[in-house]
């Protein structure tokens, strides 16, 4: 395991400024809208996970890695292994936040925990996300960054079945123009997600990975268009990678009226994310 001691880096923090502007919402709206929904103009409401669109990553050309992710040491903890994985979190929505809103996000590392698994060892970075708004705190978010080291040959975990029979199966079309422009969106410049070459030589993945962040939006928007409504509260976590060429469902099961079981599912086979959305009723 890295001799660096990691866990002095609990208790940084950064904060940064943005929103999602007219124009910001056009492009997000493009990419994620439902062709027959009209984009959200100034002043209407965020729909929920927006705000993930809201601070593009501002690091230069000069500062980022091989992966295309901005290297550590500065903010984030130096890790010496070389994959980096988005692999899950928790959300509470605390108040609405609105389309054009001038928004601060302030940044914490809450916990930089090490291990040794099934996939050897593991860096697991937790950061903290507090989103304010005009009107104060909109936004609670715990983030997960996992680190492992990059395998020899790809070795799948264990696939977990997928749902019997779920209230809500609907296909989702997966594309490399889908990967492409989700990248776009969120200015991220991780290679696996849109440079095949690197993805099968490198990390030696079998196809270009699905940000695990848009799966989680898929599944939030799915939620709440059959609840009508947004959750209050949403989990969500990977547990399998998704590729381009994969048939992609979202599903859900309705445990209660305010706890629904969510995932993503690969082939009509297998889960790829799981989540949990609660309402308050």
């Amino acid at each position: 395991m890295d001799q660096i001691n990691l866990g002095a880096w609990t208790g940084r923090s950064t904060e940064m400024q943005g929103g999602v502007t007219a124009q910001a919402a056009q492009l997000v709206h493009a990419v994620l809208g439902q062709p027959d929904a009209s984009c959200p103009q100034p002043g209407d409401a965020m729909p929920p996970l927006w705000h993930w669109y809201a601070f593009a990553p501002n690091t230069p050309m000069a500062e980022l890695g091989v992966d295309g992710h901005p290297r550590t040491g500065d903010f984030m903890p130096p890790v010496r292994l070389n994959r980096r994985m988005w692999a899950g979190g928790s959300i509470e929505f605390v108040a609405p936040l609105r389309i054009g809103d001038p928004l601060t996000r302030r940044t914490t590392i809450a916990d930089v925990s090490e291990k040794t698994g099934a996939a050897g060892d593991i860096v697991v970075v937790a950061l903290d996300h507090e989103v304010h708004g005009p009107d104060g705190l909109a936004v609670l978010e715990r983030q997960n960054i996992v680190y492992l080291q990059i395998p020899d040959t790809f070795r799948p975990p264990k696939a977990l079945a997928a749902p019997l029979n779920p209230d809500v199966d609907l296909p989702i079309g997966m594309s490399t123009p889908l990967l492409f422009r989700y990248s776009a969106i969120t200015f991220n410049a991780h290679r696996i997600h849109y440079d095949l070459p690197y993805t099968r030589e490198v990390e030696h993945y079998p196809d270009l990975v699905v940000h695990g962040p848009l799966q989680a939006q898929l599944l939030m928007d799915m939620a709440t268009s059959k609840r009508g409504a947004a959750p209050r509260m949403f989990t969500y976590r990977g547990v399998h990678p998704l590729f381009a060429g994969d048939t992609l469902r979202v599903q859900a099961v309705r445990e209660t009226d305010a706890e629904w079981k969510l995932c993503t599912v690969a082939n009509g086979a297998h889960q790829t994310m799981q989540a949990t959305a609660m309402w308050e009723v």
